[in-house]
């Protein structure tokens, strides 16, 4: 199995920035698209952004194109989410996950992803 540890969530004022890591044990994460999603409290769980395994392809949620970056390094077993110019919207506990091959990854659908991190906390606030 895999195990995930999310951290690098904090409080921030709007326009600042924060990096979230997303480590990885047990298993390896080759061969998985990783993805990052956040919930917010009375909200259902929404997928922000994910990165393939082996052609680095990634996508986002249009809320947060343009302002968040994904990247991923395979020798350290670690995704990260690098969000910048945040927003009040952007307040949320941020959890990664792990998609298997064949599954609908891209699509950023929770349901597609198998294992989850205990979260982070992001909070945008003046």
């Amino acid at each position: 199995q895999v195990q995930l540890v999310e951290s690098g969530g904090g409080l921030v004022q709007p326009g600042g920035s924060l990096r979230l890591s997303c480590v990885g044990s047990g298993s390896s994460l080759d061969q998985f698209t990783v993805g990052w999603f956040r919930q917010a409290p009375g909200k259902e769980r929404e997928g922000v952004s994910g990165i393939s395994w082996r052609d680095l392809r990634s996508y986002y949620a249009d809320s947060v194109k343009g302002r968040f970056a994904i990247s991923r390094d395979n020798a350290k077993q670690t995704v990260y989410l690098e969000m910048n110019d945040l927003k009040l919207e952007d307040t949320a506990v941020y959890y990664c996950g792990v998609c298997p091959p064949h599954y609908r990854c891209s699509t950023l659908g929770p349901e597609q992803y198998n294992w989850w991190g205990q979260g982070t906390q992001v909070t945008v606030s003046s």
